[in-house]
């Protein structure tokens, strides 16, 4: 996935990165980020679909206040994105519509 996001990561000494999958596409990410900013950062700009309208939505507070940034991690639905540090080998994917909280 290109970079075709305005965020910018700030410059860091040690430069450390890991790769993520989003939606099944390798990207590395600054080893600091939450997963809502590592959407962000390359480019992706919806993380979830409304249950009533379908109606993309965006991470929005980036303090886990609002739970826009709704996806899917490793499996498990329902996890916020803003509050998850990213890790090697992580898989997240968007969340289409309503999910079980189970």
């Amino acid at each position: 996935m290109p970079n075709v996001s305005l965020l910018k990561s700030l410059a860091r000494k040690d430069g450390a990165t890991v790769k993520v999958f989003i939606e099944g596409t390798p990207v590395d990410v600054p080893s600091d980020m939450s997963v809502a900013a590592a959407l962000l950062f390359v480019g992706v700009t919806a993380c979830r679909t409304t249950p009533v309208t379908g109606s993309d939505r965006a991470p929005f507070c980036m303090m886990g206040v609002c739970f826009d940034c709704l996806v899917e991690i490793d499996g498990v639905p329902n996890r916020q994105g803003c509050m998850t540090p990213v890790r090697e080998g992580m898989q997240v994917r968007r969340m289409n519509g309503a999910r079980s909280v189970a």
